[in-house]
């Protein structure tokens, strides 16, 4: 039998479907290139990357009554990681169109189809409210995803919102419900223009990248989140608290595709918040580690590193 949820997710599944390319076409250009399916999605993901590090999960989202919503219910029985499925016969399942080039970067595009019909409804109520960790992005229907905050919030459990990606129906009163908000460096320069906290002239990324820690720091106390961790890419993610800020640096290795890498962090931090009861600077390392891991191979779900996988990861790099 396996042991309850500790971490709950609720968020979007897609099928990814990825083409790979020596260098993005330009318009109007045809390139040769190389093609891979497999399952993805934000939600999905970070279910898979936190089930995989070893921490107790389920995973909560939408499909279609299709072919590719029976592909990913096959996909979580062969990882052995529950999931809730609505199933939406009237529209598909999501799918996303992926470009990755040589260096690794990636284009995206998403169609959300059924993950915008989540309800809550659709909210297993016992599981997120016995849960330590609820977690959340915005690429699934969002008054769903802020009920599931809301019900975590109340019933004592750590939440956390990757704000990812950022959309114009975006709510700022969906914060209140949320004790650690991860965007990378797009969303924060998104959210922090969006909830006017820049100080008169909007924040670009150019000059995000050139704030000192101090004045990142007083940035991130304005959101109003009591957690704020920006995920910069090679440079780790900084950590802003009540009580102060810390940084954590990434790992160092060769990138194949970083295609999901913000995924990975995610799912990674929150087994390592399990792992290592609370430690949030642990638990950050944890998933630096797991999204490093992840950027060396391609495909997003499947890029995902196991438990040993991080063990050894750690022990040899820490």
């Amino acid at each position: 039998m396996k042991p309850p949820p500790q971490v709950v997710v609720v968020g979007s599944y897609v099928i990814d479907l990825a083409f790979r390319c020596a260098e993005f076409p330009k318009p109007g250009e045809t390139l040769a290139g190389t093609s891979l399916t497999g399952p993805g999605g934000k939600g999905s993901n970070q279910a898979i990357a936190a089930g995989r590090a070893g921490a107790p999960t389920l995973y909560v989202g939408a499909i279609g009554h299709d072919a590719f919503g029976r592909d990913a219910k096959a996909f979580y029985k062969s990882e052995g990681i529950s999931a809730k499925w609505a199933v939406k016969p009237t529209t598909p399942t999501g799918s996303a169109a992926i470009l990755v080039n040589d260096a690794g970067q990636n284009e995206i595009i998403v169609v959300l189809a059924a993950n915008n019909r989540l309800s809550k409804a659709d909210l297993p109520l016992k599981a997120i409210r016995n849960a330590r960790i609820v977690i959340t992005q915005l690429e699934a229907n969002l008054t769903a995803c802020t009920h599931a905050l809301k019900l975590g919030r109340e019933a004592g459990a750590l939440t956390i919102l990757n704000p990812a990606p950022f959309r114009p129906e975006f709510k700022p009163a969906m914060l209140k419900h949320v004790d650690i908000i991860i965007p990378n460096e797009t969303e924060f320069v998104d959210l922090t223009n969006r909830l006017d906290k820049s100080g008169g002239k909007p924040l670009t990324e150019a000059a995000l990248l050139k704030l000192p820690p101090p004045k990142l720091h007083s940035l991130c106390a304005a959101i109003g989140v009591p957690i704020v961790i920006i995920t910069l890419g090679r440079r780790g993610v900084f950590i802003s608290r009540t009580d102060g800020y810390l940084e954590v640096p990434a790992f160092k290795v060769k990138a194949v595709d970083t295609t999901g890498a913000g995924d990975a962090f995610v799912g990674g931090f929150a087994a390592g918040l399990i792992a290592h009861e609370g430690d949030l600077a642990a638990a950050a390392q944890h998933g630096c580690a797991v999204a490093a891991l992840s950027v060396t191979k391609p495909g997003t779900a499947p890029s995902m590193p196991t438990q040993a996988a991080i063990a050894r990861f750690l022990k040899k790099n820490t």
